[in-house]
């Protein structure tokens, strides 16, 4: 019988967070892999756990992975924590559990913090629809490609950064999004917890002035669905309306159908869109 990979969510901050699943698991656990094992024995001293603990991180990700796979597969139970939060969630652990799926072997998840979704719900953004970037990658081509997609995002965006960083994040976001509403939450669930509403302007002027510290979620303001309307129909004035209409009649669209998206989408009516094909001769 094989064992199973418990991933287990532990405290961002606060250790009253720590949940009494998530205590008996890892008491109970063959094996604990942990991301900082200097930093999780800490915690396991503080619950009383005496479970044996290895180390799994970035750079170990995927040979790590094999080896626990072996362990599971001769029956051992392998519970994964990370330094703080949820497994998985912008963590390397998304290789173990991609690999133990592949292999047949079971994952249940604990619930219990995560910084991004606590932020989230502290912000004051709208929460219905959100997207996770967590942090921006180093490389200059890839956080550039990220950064173009975010400016048409609509949903809030949700970023990690750490303190060395944040000046410089700060910048790109102003260069690509513009000012828009920002929430700056640092030392979430501690006792100096900061929950900061500003925009991109004010948070670039603020650290300006001040070093920052600490972990760093930002929660920003999506693009409003009505400047994203604006311009679409900006842009479409840019080709004229006949190519417009060629472009869903080669999708095989019928005339009158095309006539209405083009007067939709360059916020005109259709009667507009039927005189100007009509003194063209069209």
């Amino acid at each position: 019988m094989t064992g199973k990979l418990y991933l287990c969510a532990t405290p961002i901050g606060n250790l009253g967070d720590m949940t009494p699943r998530v205590v008996e698991t890892l008491q109970m656990a063959d094996l604990i892999a942990a991301e900082d094992t200097r930093n999780s024995i800490r915690l396991l001293n503080h619950f009383d756990i005496h479970t044996p603990m290895t180390s799994y991180h970035e750079y170990n990700k995927v040979e790590k992975a094999e080896s626990l796979l072996q362990q599971m597969n001769a029956g051992r139970n392998v519970a994964l924590i990370t330094d703080a939060g949820t497994p998985a969630i912008s963590d390397p652990g998304e290789v173990l559990v991609r690999m133990c799926h592949e292999a047949g072997i079971v994952v249940t998840s604990l619930p219990g913090a995560a910084a991004c979704i606590t932020a989230l719900t502290l912000s004051g953004l709208s929460t219905r629809r959100f997207c996770f970037e967590g942090f921006l990658p180093a490389d200059k081509k890839e956080k550039r490609a990220i950064l173009e997609d975010l400016k048409r995002e609509s949903r809030t965006i949700i970023l990690y950064e750490a303190p060395h960083h944040l000046t410089r994040t700060l910048d790109e976001l102003y260069e690509a999004l513009g000012d828009r509403k920002l929430v700056l939450c640092r030392e979430l669930t501690k006792k100096f917890e900061e929950v900061n509403p500003t925009t991109i302007c004010g948070a670039r002027a603020l650290y300006a002035q001040q070093e920052p510290r600490g972990e760093y979620v930002l929660v920003v303001e999506g693009k409003s669905l009505l400047a994203f309307q604006k311009e679409q129909e900006q842009s479409w004035q840019e080709i004229p309306i006949e190519a417009h209409m060629q472009q869903y009649e080669a999708q095989g669209m019928d005339r009158r159908d095309a006539m209405k998206r083009v007067a939709k989408e360059r916020g005109i009516s259709k009667r507009e869109v039927y005189q100007y094909l009509l003194a063209l001769g069209d």
